[in-house]
């Protein structure tokens, strides 16, 4: 089936070195894709022609001399009149060549904010969700090879939107990013977004002294044009490095779930981050616990899928995890939807704590699963366990 693909503008711009070149908007459905060059999908259309020959629609010429306005317009109208051609053969969309190209058109929204490519791996595309009551969930990472417009579209949970976050658990790593303008301006819109929806615990004076830095960074961005940048800088640093200093800051902020520790019955705030994830736990008598889980303290996890809701409306997940709680180990278990949020975010967090480990000449092993269980709420048996031993590399 034909997909409706539209390039709805055509932007021209200069290289670097005074050449000019024209960037297309690709769209699907009315949705932005991403932006490309045409020498960008004709290097695509010959990968495709590669693998299926004459199956590959004609791709628009080369021209050789300068274009004039109405061929520009023509080639335009016939890369759309291509883009939409190749579809309709399920063979070419469903290969890798295809699913490739525009998973690439991700990193695009990156770059045109300004990051360098070699920041952008400390960033990622992430789905939201906006509740009725001003609370907002993150619903997944969204993964490299995804096309993020699609996923949404099939998305079962409502209100759904795609967004930019920093995809790093660690937050001394926010230093690596100071020295760029884009990738501190996104910190900065992360941090009051934090703020404003109470994912970090500030002090009294601690939220004094923010609301005092970014009130200092407005007034300087507004009244001064052309000196507002490198001043506002300053404001930007010292807010950051004031809101690094407290509770939870950087961390994922997951949806209150179910949890069956101390005891059964308990209901938990929970917070995955530095190295940790803090549960802020309700018992059955109304007291409240927080705990803190160390992942040096923790040797492996499962994901197990229990079956859907009654009404079929969302899937049942529990998060179970290993731990050594004074010396002795014993299965934890967190009933969340958003339990394989909280496992990416684990494998983020090893995976860097095992970089930095390997500098020290450190090791660390831990091992994780995943177990499809569809109608009983049963605890896994040891040869339900499904554990491999993670490298860094597969993280």
């Amino acid at each position: 089936m034909k997909l409706h693909f539209s390039i709805t503008t055509a932007e021209e711009l200069r290289e670097r070195r005074g050449g000019r070149y024209v960037l297309y908007s690709v769209c699907l459905e009315g949705f932005l894709l991403g932006k490309a060059r045409y020498s960008q999908l004709r290097r695509w259309d010959a990968q495709l022609r590669q693998l299926f020959g004459s199956a590959v629609p004609a791709f628009p010429p080369k021209y050789y001399l300068a274009m004039t306005k109405s061929m520009a317009d023509e080639r335009q109208s016939q890369l759309e009149q291509y883009l939409q051609n190749v579809t309709l053969d399920s063979n070419i969309t469903n290969s890798d060549v295809f699913i490739a190209f525009f998973r690439k058109l991700q990193q695009v929204t990156l770059c045109k904010m300004g990051l360098s490519r070699e920041l952008t791996k400390y960033f990622s595309l992430f789905f939201f969700q906006d509740h009725d009551d001003g609370v907002l969930s993150v619903v997944k990472k969204v993964a490299e090879f995804e096309l993020p417009y699609v996923s949404l579209q099939s998305m079962k949970v409502l209100h759904c939107k795609l967004g930019i976050r920093k995809w790093y658990m660690d937050p001394s790593l926010d230093t690596l990013l100071m020295d760029c303008r884009a990738s501190l301006n996104l910190l900065y819109m992360q941090a009051i977004q934090e703020v404003e929806r109470n994912w970090v615990k500030p002090t009294e004076g601690q939220m004094q002294e923010l609301e005092l830095l970014q009130k200092n960074a407005h007034k300087v961005k507004v009244s001064l044009a052309f000196t507002a940048n490198h001043s506002s800088s300053i404001f930007l640093l010292q807010f950051l490095e004031l809101i690094r200093e407290m509770q939870f800051y950087g961390y994922v902020r997951l949806d209150p779930c179910m949890c069956d520790y101390p005891e059964e019955g308990c209901t938990a705030d929970v917070y995955v981050g530095n190295n940790e994830i803090n549960c802020c736990i309700k018992l059955p008598t109304n007291q409240i616990k927080e705990v803190s889980f160390k992942i040096n303290r923790l040797r492996s996890w499962q994901v197990t899928f229990l079956g859907a809701t009654k009404g079929g409306e969302e899937d049942t997940l529990e998060f179970r995890f290993e731990y050594n709680d004074s010396g002795t180990w014993q299965w934890i278990i967190l009933y969340t939807k958003q339990a394989f949020l909280l496992s990416s975010c684990l494998k983020k967090m090893i995976s860097e704590h095992m970089t930095k480990a390997a500098r020290e000449g450190q090791e660390m092993v831990v091992h994780s699963g995943f177990i499809s269980r569809k109608r009983f709420l049963v605890r896994p048996n040891e040869d339900d366990r499904v554990f491999e031993k993670i490298r860094e590399e597969d993280l």
